[in-house]
């Protein structure tokens, strides 16, 4: 079922014992294509990483549980042949003449989904008050692609268990494939698989809507569609933020909305929270008048009428404008900022995401965000069951990051709060330079929203 064990190098407080790779327990239709959507092509030069945080009450031999989850990995890839098959480049079918556009498509081969065991000194607990950005990033195996695409795994999975009790699970993966709320999805089926046998949302594997050929024209003024075409048409390049002086926060609000003030339905937590870390990243990066190009990365698969457990990049990045004064006091600016992140949100529907898909499907490109701040909203995958892979393992902490160029200059990621927390309460992953996130922590306005510090993944 597995290859051949490769022994890698050891590196600071995590060694790695070795790399295999996993192939489903049921073989797949041999050499099936499955074609990637225009929202999934924008996204090629990016990528995902999680983080799954476990403790656990149980003393298990070293390898024990590492061994269970190979094994109920191999079972989860029944489901998941795009996962397991390898990128190979054909022609999209535009053959006219010298018009030959190649286009990345994944072939189904078996060829497996790569897996890294590893260990790591002291217990989970320990690991979470003390690790840095770089250290957590060591717990997510990534490889570049470079020329052999036949061989790479687009998807990669690490457990690394604690010596001194716990364990964290690292999954990576090419966003060409997938978005954050996929990724998520994949990681709750294979934990309800091996916790008890069965999946209870498998993949959906279609195309996004067809195209609208009754429709006349584009929306007029669509913003959405007016971003990329401007953002698709920029050379893309790696942020213009090093990653190495980059830092990570997680913080936990109890109830932003109650903090806000704010007890109609109609505005959201993510609403709230995009708008406060508007205006507070804007001051950490010096803007005293005005504040700075952020944007929105909304999940529309309920827009676009396509079920949560579609597998496929669904997600659209939308530019939020800011013209009212900047000069007012806090809390009425914190409400400038939320009303007009309403009315983006609120004019993102069916048509407008529709125009996005069609002019994409007639152009190339990349998106990327240049300078922005990108305010990602995953609230909504919260459930009301735990992920839990056995009884005894309970999830301690997740931490989610998206890697490329349509990361911008900054990343605000909204995920739902541990169970127990609250429905209202959320956690934010906040990820700025050094310098800028220092200030960004001793903010007034942050600070009155009594948010608890959850790890700080800093020097």
């Amino acid at each position: 079922m597995f290859s051949k064990e490769k022994t890698i190098m050891e590196e600071d407080r995590v060694r790695f014992i070795c790399k295999r790779t996993v192939v489903s327990t049921r073989s797949v239709e041999p050499g099936r294509l499955y074609h990637f959507s225009v929202l999934d092509h924008v996204m090629e030069p990016n990528q995902i990483r999680l983080v799954y945080y476990y403790k656990t009450s149980k003393t298990r031999e070293p390898g024990e549980i590492t061994k269970k989850l190979r094994e109920s990995l191999a079972y989860t890839l029944n489901c998941y042949p795009i996962i397991t098959g390898r990128l190979v480049k054909e022609t999209d079918g535009k053959e006219e003449k010298e018009d030959v556009i190649l286009r990345w498509k994944v072939k189904s081969n078996d060829a497996g989904m790569r897996m890294v065991e590893a260990r790591a000194a002291g217990s989970v607990e320990e690991w979470l008050r003390s690790v840095t950005r770089e250290e957590e990033l060591k717990l997510v195996h990534w490889e570049d692609m470079y020329h052999l695409h036949y061989y790479w795994s687009t998807f990669n999975v690490q457990v690394t268990e604690f010596e001194s009790g716990g364990l964290a699970i690292g999954l990576s993966c090419s966003h060409l494939l997938a978005d954050p709320v996929c990724a998520m999805m994949f990681m709750r089926a294979w934990a309800d698989l091996t916790l008890s046998r069965s999946m209870m949302a498998p993949p959906l594997f279609h195309p996004l809507p067809p195209r609208r050929f009754a429709n006349d024209g584009l929306i007029s003024n669509n913003q959405l569609l007016s971003q990329y075409i401007k953002s698709c048409s920029l050379m893309v390049s790696p942020s213009n933020v090093a990653e190495d002086h980059m830092v990570t926060v997680t913080l936990l609000f109890p109830d932003p909305l109650v903090r806000a003030g704010e007890n109609e339905s109609a505005i959201s937590t993510f609403e709230i929270l995009a708008g406060l870390f508007w205006i507070c990243v804007s001051r950490a990066k010096g803007k005293r008048n005005e504040l700075m190009d952020m944007s929105l990365c909304l999940d529309v698969r309920k827009l676009l009428r396509l079920d949560q457990s579609y597998f496929g990049n669904c997600m659209v990045y939308h530019k939020v404008p800011y013209s009212k004064p900047v000069k007012t006091k806090d809390r009425l600016l914190l409400f400038h900022a939320v009303e007009e992140i309403q009315n983006i949100t609120k004019r993102l529907d069916y048509d407008t995401v529709m125009d996005l898909i069609e002019w994409l499907s007639s152009n190339n490109g990349a998106i990327s965000n240049g300078s922005d701040l990108v305010c990602t909203n995953l609230e909504n995958m919260s459930h009301p069951r735990p992920m839990m892979f056995e009884e005894d393992l309970v999830l301690r902490h997740m931490s989610c990051y998206v890697k490329g160029p349509v990361a911008g200059g900054g990343q605000v990621i909204v995920l739902p709060s541990p169970s127990g927390k609250g429905p209202k309460s959320r956690v934010v992953m906040i990820s700025l330079p050094q310098r800028e996130m220092t200030k960004v922590v001793e903010d007034e306005l942050l600070l009155s929203f009594s948010p608890v510090i959850l790890m700080k993944n800093t020097k």
